[in-house]
């Protein structure tokens, strides 16, 4: 059996006794493993706004903003919610800023690695759009840029690329050197080249001829090791990466966010894996899951992966782009002949209730009149040996029909029947994770834009409130605050207790996609345009 080495297993252990973290920094989607958008922060500030500009008399004027430390600029599109970690902080977007001429902008994306302290950027990741003459490839056709959320652990950076390629960089970049095995950083920054239409798509015989590498500078991404999910294992995305890699032991899960193809009918990779296993020093492909979910996609797999310690043991959760969860045991028998191991599944759970997918006996079909099932686009947020899990669809479905499931985790085989505690069918489509406070409240919201507080035990709904704004980011817990954006470029901040007491609504300079997050007594709101960073200021009066 592939084991854990020891220290980090008494890291991932301790690391589910608690809901909160006992580090201050905030290194990865969810926070910490579980995924738990809770932080053990105190003293943000209570009051805050973004610099802005007034027009008077045709004369514009900047107007700084409270509470307000610092302001970076990240592009025209943003979804990556930042990580924070040893004085950086990581954070990802469109390539619509980047420098030109020494880089083509291509509707690609960029990971900007920023000081904690002042903002100042100090190296850059350019990822060049990937080009295909084949039609029916629909992969980052929306500009939308980097989605994969990045994780950080040591020296080490980890995300899944624009490119649809898990890469490993150096927390420094290139300002130390370049470090190998993978040092052809000059071409992957300006690969702009168009794979042809023909089988194999994205093969090693089906590569056009490289340009001329970038000189490197120290402002620099440092890739270590690069993986393609495309070349190797076939994967055809569907609209983004997005999968928030999970470090185990030595090891990473990754979601390969495999789909269907511009007719939204067909999954040209029936045969790629869904969730794959690396080795975290090299990049080796080391585990897949046992079978692949094929034609069962509704219409992508977007979903990140969680640890739980269930009963003593861990397992790897999962939410399937056919609507059901997934817990494996992360412990695998290596493979053979060269061949990667297998990914065992311990449980599934079906978060698409019956009447969801049935009426009068006969199947609902998926994404018509906005009822039907769902996939699942959010992270499985584990606490109490439970899990937290709603379903969704693509935005560009609309809102429709779904459900917020809560149940029990330590059963085997299909639970689906017996594992629920409860299900809160009030709860539309979501992108949303949860936040399940060690006051046993849990906070939800759905794409419509409505967040509710519940018993997180009971399902009993406290309070809800309209957020007059589409919801594609989670909400978060810090403070005794629960803070979530919209669509629509407004902050809310509201009590995180059982009676309904919305505290400030914020407005910013585009819309929220991603989600707020505290570190170090800082708060982090990224719009579309910047990162914003706010911290109490010594004349400000704390709550």
């Amino acid at each position: 059996m592939i084991k854990t080495n020891a220290p980090c297993l008494v890291i991932l252990l301790l690391s589910q006794s608690v809901f909160f973290a006992n580090s201050d920094d905030w290194p990865q989607w969810g926070g910490r493993d579980i995924r738990n958008f809770v932080a053990n922060e105190t003293g943000l500030p209570t009051t805050f706004r973004p610099d802005s500009a007034e027009v008077t008399n045709s004369v514009t004027t900047l107007v700084p903003g409270e509470n307000l430390k610092w302001s970076a600029p990240l592009g025209t599109q943003a979804y990556v919610t930042p990580a924070v970690s040893q004085g950086k902080v990581f954070i990802g977007a469109n390539d619509a800023l980047v420098d030109t001429p020494r880089f083509t902008k291509t509707g690609g994306c960029v990971l900007d690695c920023l000081d904690e302290a002042t903002g100042k950027r100090l190296w850059r990741l350019v990822m060049p759009m990937l080009k295909t003459s084949n039609k029916q490839f629909n992969y980052d056709d929306m500009n939308l840029g980097l989605c994969s959320s990045p994780t950080v652990e040591g020296d080490r950076v980890y995300v899944v690329g624009g490119r649809g390629d898990v890469l490993c960089l150096d927390i420094n970049g290139q300002a130390d050197g370049n470090a190998g095995p993978f040092t052809d950083e000059g071409h992957y920054l300006c690969d702009t080249r168009v794979f042809p239409d023909k089988p194999g798509r994205f093969d090693s015989t089906n590569t056009p001829p490289l340009l001329p590498p970038v000189e490197l500078q120290p402002g620099d991404a440092d890739i270590v090791w690069r993986y393609d999910l495309l070349t190797e294992l076939d994967v055809w995305p569907q609209d983004a990466v997005d999968c928030s890699i999970l470090v185990y032991g030595d090891f990473l899960f990754v979601c390969t966010c495999n789909g269907v193809d511009k007719s939204h009918t067909r999954i040209p990779s029936p045969n790629a894996p869904d969730m794959t296993v690396l080795d975290k020093r090299t990049g080796k492909l080391v585990a897949v899951m046992d079978q692949p979910l094929g034609t069962a996609i509704f219409h992508g797999d977007w979903s990140s992966p969680t640890l739980a310690r269930i009963n003593g043991k861990d397992l790897i959760v999962w939410g399937g782009g056919d609507g059901v969860c997934y817990a494996f045991d992360p412990q695998f028998e290596p493979g053979k002949d060269g061949k990667p191991g297998i990914l065992k599944k311990v449980w599934w759970f079906d978060c698409n209730p019956p009447q969801n997918k049935l009426k009068d006996g006969q199947k609902l079909p998926y994404n018509k009149g906005g009822i039907g099932p769902s996939e699942i686009i959010a992270t499985p947020v584990i606490a109490n040996n439970r899990v937290y899990l709603a379903v969704g669809q693509d935005s560009r479905h609309g809102p429709g029909k779904g459900c917020f499931s809560c149940f029990d985790a330590t059963q085997t085989g299909d639970i689906t029947a017996t594992a629920k505690i409860w299900q809160n069918l009030d709860v539309d489509r979501s992108f949303s994770s949860a936040a399940v406070t060690k006051d046993g409240l849990v906070f939800i919201a759905d794409y419509t834009g409505i967040l509710r507080c519940l018993d997180a035990d009971t399902g009993k709904e406290f309070w809800s409130h309209d957020l007059k704004g589409r919801v594609f980011c989670s909400p978060f817990c810090a403070d005794g605050k629960v803070y979530i954006g919209t669509e629509a470029g407004r902050l809310t901040v509201a009590l995180a207790q059982r009676e309904k007491k919305i505290l400030d609504e914020v407005r910013f300079d585009g819309p929220i996609y991603a989600t707020p997050v505290a570190a170090n007594g800082v708060l982090y709101i990224a719009s579309q345009r910047k990162l914003y960073a706010f911290q109490q200021t010594r004349d400000q009066p704390k709550r």
